[in-house]
């Protein structure tokens, strides 16, 4: 497995590819296995791994079986490498980089590609997306360009949350302002990166992000204020995800984000809640014997505007109907884990992820 030093101005010896695709990995011996195969069978004779393109995984410090299945599948790939990113603290203080900023650093540095993709682990690939984003990026005239994967959920909890968190992102970085470049509205999701090499080294690229749990975002900003330009969309033509398996799994992730990605959590946890009453009220005074039929009426009438409007805002997650109808079960829910967010950001100053905790 190669080491992490790296070449000095991010400029690897040797730049031939088209494309580096990084994966940054810890503790994704579940994950990483399915998404490096949907990743190598892009190949075709006329976009090779190995010539056209090439594929680095960063080992971020796993202690389980993601190296030795990364390079399981390495033996057999050409232009596949396994890497291990530097050591970082288990505390990362201020200046420090985040494990996920410093193995995407790491990788970006290594790569040879006119364009780098940074992709999760988590993710799965349809067939040909690689070559279609290299089209799009190209065709925008952008630096950079991201897609919000097509969300895999199970369970109650996973189904019901989901759909909440991805309407309010929805609403808090709509696509129209965040593709206008004359908005300063910025936006992207790590799952899926894609950044010219030049657009993205001249920002400092994650090593100028150091520890930003929101670091698409970040670097998407960075980018576009460069006049560089941002487009993002959502992208279920390209790949798929399942951020979570289990809700322990779940909690930790949105609290690490929910108090970053929206300008005043607190409010919005209020309004949510504001929407559960107003969702449940009128129907408890519908069953009140004092009310005459007039006046249950017109708080029907009340209740079906505002669920009419809770649905189409919910509608913007992109997620099924039945999701979008469990949805309202998870508003406190919701409410909580952005007060949760608020505290470890603004009070506790600090946050997990993986095993780490990070200054915030």
């Amino acid at each position: 497995m190669e080491s992490g030093a790296a070449q000095r101005g991010g400029q690897a010896e040797g730049q031939v590819c088209r494309l580096s695709v990084i994966v940054p990995a810890r503790d994704e011996e579940r994950n990483l296995p399915h998404c490096l195969r949907t990743l190598v069978a892009q190949s075709h004779e006329a976009f090779r791994l190995g010539k056209e393109w090439e594929l680095i995984v960063v080992d971020d410090g796993s202690s389980d079986r993601t190296v030795e299945l990364a390079l399981e599948i390495a033996a057999h790939h050409e232009g596949l490498r396994v890497m291990q990113a530097p050591e970082v603290d288990a505390i990362a203080g201020f200046g420090a980089m985040t494990g996920k900023n410093n193995a995407c650093w790491t990788g970006a540095q290594q790569a040879r590609g006119a364009f780098l993709l940074f992709t999760d682990a988590d993710t799965l690939h349809e067939p040909g997306d690689l070559e279609r984003a290299l089209k799009e990026i190209q065709r925008r005239q952008v630096g950079l360009l991201s897609y919000s994967p097509r969300q895999i959920v199970s369970g109650f909890w996973q189904r019901a949350l989901m759909p909440l968190v991805f309407s309010e992102l929805a609403s808090a970085y709509p696509l129209q302002k965040v593709n206008d470049a004359a908005c300063a509205l910025a936006a992207a999701n790590g799952q899926f990166l894609m950044v010219e090499r030049e657009a993205y080294f001249s920002q400092g690229g994650h090593g100028a992000l150091g520890g930003s749990v929101l670091e698409d975002v970040e670097l998407a900003g960075r980018i576009k204020r460069a006049g560089l330009g941002v487009w993002f969309r959502y992208g279920p033509d390209a790949l798929s995800t399942r951020m979570y398996f289990g809700f322990s799994d779940m909690l930790e992730g949105w609290t690490k984000n929910l108090a970053v990605l929206f300008d005043h959590p607190l409010a919005l946890a209020a309004m949510r809640l504001l929407d559960l009453g107003l969702l449940l009220l009128p129907i408890l005074l519908i069953l009140l014997p004092l009310l005459v039929w007039w006046q249950k009426v017109i708080l029907l009438l009340i209740w079906v505007r505002v669920l009419l409007r809770y649905a189409q805002r919910v509608a913007r997650s992109n997620f099924g109907a039945r999701d979008r109808l469990l949805s309202v079960f998870a508003l406190p829910l919701f409410a909580g884990l952005l007060i949760t967010s608020w505290t470890r950001h603004r009070l506790l100053r600090r946050v997990r992820w993986k095993g780490r905790e990070y200054r915030t």
